[in-house]
């Protein structure tokens, strides 16, 4: 049994503390930085000796001693990036490069498994777990070179712990902050600490927007690649299922979860997936066959500035653009505010621009059905102590099912490791130390998964699955795809990330503007809300990320309308926050 006294940055402070000042005290000497360096920068600077990894990491490790405690975006930072970093040095000097990440340093999501750090999933039950083998995305990183600094913070396993909790908390760390507004939301009922500006969830974006390292990987099982890339002002490419292995990953659902990377640009991003991506089918992982990578895995070669020319971009205008009436639903449903139509308006005004042609309206099938049965607004996961066992008939039961079944495999594969057995354990687990804060906001949903029975439910399980690629897939993105011919669709923000999901299918999406932050219920008298981040995502069918990736970066390099987090107020610029 693991102890609930863990401490689990009990590296953090004496190590971070020693390389500040060690850093410190050699900054005006400094001839890089890592402050906004791409992987590109860091690449060249190191083999034109004008950087070493050593220093990369360093400077990394600066950059956490000084911002850390006001963003809360790691869960454990690596006691031994420095000794890596020595070692990647050594291995440049002697001419051996690993590959297109050597000696740079990422992180990783909190439920990718490390077997020389803690892998927790944010849950208190899980503190200090050393997991008995990497996953393989984490050893593929290693073999291109790459220093894993960090685990991220993340929502406790990855956001099927219960509803209601906060995007980007969990019970062994608490709650990751928005560096584009890192103060605690100040609205009663809300003011338990989570941030003002949502992080994204369930993978933290939050290092990489303000330098803490080059570029992270998160994992998706629906949005939780693109909320945090939106909400940060990053890229982030969330793969086909079964693109990235993710054999060694903490898993919610097999038909839906994978891996993928966010940086701050579309370069960085698809040197990461290349790196991330294995040469040939996983063994451990049979969906690794669905698609081939590209040649020596280098997704840079689609970097095309001209392939928005004469590309066919639909716009899925109905729901995600303008509300629409449809399904059982007589009341408008979705819909964008003024600050969103603009800057999507302002998107395809880009598009057009670069010669794409703009197919407007190119509506999803599946959402301006009529018929209830083949419209996907109504067809709901099944969530919360509503859809418990007994109340799902009108929602899809496979989250619940797949966490059962794929939650339990993961515990097996860890053997001796393991510090609980089964699904049922976790919960009592989190019921006798309710008073340590595991059960802040319940466990719903991991109640729900755990009434499923395997082989009882087997049936109701696969004829949902069928129903969710009927509404998603073949009624939905391919329907609309094929029969206007589009290269792919356009969606607001992440709002797209629900349907490419359960359809298994790629997205990415490219930082583009912002918008007021205007939740409901409204923040108090007196109180100014910074803007949030607006992306722009770019969906396609299976496999299709090569395409996707040139498309992003054609709009990228049009627009570029990223910005690092400096303080931006009603046109005042203030000093920045995380310089």
């Amino acid at each position: 049994m693991v102890s609930v006294s863990f401490v689990v940055k009990n590296v953090l402070v004496p190590l971070t503390a020693l390389v500040a000042l060690a850093a410190l005290v050699g900054a005006q000497q400094r001839r890089f930085t890592v402050v906004e360096a791409s992987i590109s920068d860091m690449r060249v600077a190191l083999q034109s000796h004008g950087v070493t990894s050593h220093e990369l990491v360093q400077q990394s490790l600066t950059r956490i001693a000084l911002y850390e405690d006001r963003l809360n975006a790691i869960i454990y930072v690596n006691p031994h990036a420095l000794e890596e970093a020595d070692e990647r040095d050594r291995e440049r000097a002697a001419g051996r490069i690993r590959g297109p990440l050597h000696g740079i340093p990422i992180a990783l999501k909190d439920n990718i498994q490390t077997r020389d750090m803690p892998t927790t999933g944010g849950a208190l039950a899980f503190a200090g777990l050393i997991p008995p083998y990497d996953a393989t995305v984490t050893r593929n990183l290693r073999d291109a070179g790459a220093i894993i600094i960090a685990k991220t913070q993340m929502t406790e396993l990855a956001n099927w712990v219960t509803v209601g909790m906060p995007a980007n908390y969990n019970s062994l760390n608490g709650y990751g902050m928005n560096p584009y507004d890192p103060r605690h939301d100040p609205r009663d009922g809300l003011s338990d600490g989570r941030p003002v500006l949502a992080t994204g969830g369930s993978s933290s974006g939050v290092g990489t927007a303000v330098s803490f390292w080059a570029a992270n990987v998160g994992t998706e099982t629906s949005g939780s690649i693109l909320s945090p890339a939106n909400q940060n002002m990053l890229v982030g490419i969330k793969p086909t299922v079964g693109r990235v292995s993710r054999y060694g990953i903490i898993p919610i659902t097999a038909d839906q979860d994978t891996a993928g990377p966010m940086a701050r640009s579309v370069t960085d991003a698809a040197i990461m997936l290349g790196a991330m991506e294995s040469g040939t089918p996983d063994p451990d992982d049979a969906a690794t066959a669905a698609c081939a990578p590209p040649a020596g895995r280098d997704y840079t070669r689609f970097l095309d500035r001209a392939a928005l020319k004469g590309a066919r971009i639909g716009v899925p205008r109905a729901f995600f653009y303008d509300a629409v009436t449809s399904g059982r639903s007589s009341i408008p449903r979705g819909g964008l505010t003024a600050d969103q139509r603009k800057a999507m308006d302002d998107a395809l005004a880009v598009m057009r621009q670069q010669g794409a042609e703009i197919v407007d309206p190119a509506d999803i099938p599946s959402i301006v059905d009529a018929d209830p049965a083949r419209n996907f607004l109504d067809w709901n996961v099944c969530s919360g102590p509503d859809n418990a066992k007994g109340k799902d008939a009108d929602c899809s039961v496979t989250y619940k099912y797949g966490m059962k079944r794929d939650f339990g495999r993961w515990l097996a594969l860890l053997g001796d490791a393991a510090p609980l057995t089964s699904l049922t354990a976790l919960r009592a687990w989190n019921d006798t130390h309710r008073s340590a804060g595991a059960l802040k906001y319940g466990q719903s949903n991991l109640d729900n998964a755990d009434e499923t029975d395997l082989l009882a439910d087997r049936n109701r399980y696969e004829a949902d699955r069928r129903k969710d690629l009927f509404l998603t897939a073949s009624h939905g993105i391919d329907e609309v795809m094929k029969a206007q011919r589009l290269d792919a669709l356009i969606f607001p923000a992440q709002s797209g990330a629900g349907i490419a999901a359960r359809a298994a299918y790629p997205t990415v999406i490219v930082p583009f503007a912002t918008v007021a932050n205007t939740p409901m219920p409204v923040f108090p008298a007196g109180f100014d809300p910074r803007p949030a981040p607006y992306g722009v995502s770019f969906t396609g069918m299976a496999c299709s990320e090569p395409r996707l990736i040139a498309l992003a970066y054609a709009f990228e390099q049009a627009s570029r309308l990223r910005a690092a987090p400096a303080g931006q107020a009603r046109g005042r610029v203030a000093p920045p926050l995380f310089p």
